[in-house]
């Protein structure tokens, strides 16, 4: 694999995420090179390009991608970045893992559970259609074989991979007997070739009572996109919220990791932001790269900062700012 990385900063506080996340990979021994571009609001204003060719040329040359948060606009304006670049490159799987981390306050204190979310069909095909005499809107829910196969398939072997037990079907087939039936009569096929790995299936709207009653009870979770999409909130809701846990969209060929958060216009530029989001997200990145080693060192030192009170950022509970939290980082590479 490329040692080669596309960066890509984003909107709102991504620029200053992705510089402290860029400066902390810089100081561990780890041979990457980064090609920066950009994409969103930032580069449609600049030159109408939502996406433009070099960075596309880019990730398809290097397989791999870090990005910081895009503006998504809400009911107007230009399709979503993320779903493009999710369809433009297939990347078929949305990996989220929600870990507790010490220091950071939340109701529960032991959940390990990864959302494996299809990334590229559900409602977010852009199927949308306008009734304009009825003035009905519809939008086309839709599952093919091949995109369930591949999605669920991946959450078995990654299961098997990283020695999980434990994979949950979440689907609503007994209301939405083609599509959701479909998706969970193709998991139940994929999990009989799988006997070491326990599966189970549960309706989403009871999935979501359980996993705010007892997420300890949950592995790895496998689900179509509108429902992965919601559960990847709600499991990072009981860890601390979407500013710590990371993202990656993964395909055959290339992977694109990323901060799962808003770009929060309101902090850019103030040295507010927190890059623990991304930080955790570099660290997949690092891992499917085949650094293990940084990987385990990076890990340690982010968890050594967010232990400790006085070297927290502000949303929190600490008082550092984004280059204090940046510098604690780098300080504990080295302990």
């Amino acid at each position: 694999m490329s040692n080669k990385v596309t960066l890509i900063p984003g909107d709102g506080i991504g620029p200053e995420i992705v510089k402290s996340v860029r400066t902390v990979i810089d100081a561990l021994d780890v041979d990457i090179q980064w090609e920066e571009y950009n994409a969103g609001l930032i580069t449609f204003e600049a030159s109408g390009e939502l996406i433009p060719k070099a960075l596309i040329e880019s990730v398809k040359t290097n397989k791999i991608a870090l990005k910081g948060p895009i503006t998504t606009l809400i009911g107007k304006g230009f399709k979503s970045v993320n779903v493009q670049l999710r369809q433009m490159f297939d990347l078929y799987a949305n990996v989220r893992p929600s870990l507790s981390i010490e220091g950071v306050k939340t109701r529960f204190d032991n959940v390990d559970l990864i959302i494996f979310r299809e990334n590229t069909e559900g409602l977010y095909s852009g199927l949308e259609l306008w009734d304009e005499a009825n003035q009905i809107a519809d939008a086309v829910a839709r599952v093919t074989r091949v995109g369930a196969e591949h999605l669920i398939r991946f959450a078995f072997e990654y299961a098997r991979k990283h020695g999980r037990k434990k994979v949950t079907i979440v689907h609503k087939a007994n209301i939405l007997k083609i599509t959701s039936g479909l998706f969970l009569n193709i998991g139940r096929e994929i999990a009989a070739e799988y006997p070491d790995i326990e599966c189970d299936d549960k309706i989403i709207d009871n999935m979501c009572m359980q996993l705010v009653r007892n997420p300890e009870d949950f592995d790895c979770i496998v689900t179509t996109n509108l429902f992965g999409d919601i559960l990847s909130d709600l499991c990072a809701g009981l860890v601390g919220g979407l500013g710590v846990v990371p993202g990656a969209n993964i395909g055959e060929e290339i992977a694109i990791f990323e901060a799962v958060h808003g770009t929060a216009p309101d902090i850019a530029g103030k040295g507010l932001a927190n890059p623990t989001a991304l930080m955790q997200s570099a660290i997949m990145m690092l891992r499917h790269m085949g650094y293990e080693v940084q990987a385990d060192k990076l890990t340690k030192a982010l968890l050594t900062t967010l232990a400790n009170p006085e070297t927290r950022t502000g949303d929190l509970g600490g008082s550092l700012n984004t280059q204090q939290f940046t510098d604690c980082i780098i300080k504990n590479l080295n302990n």
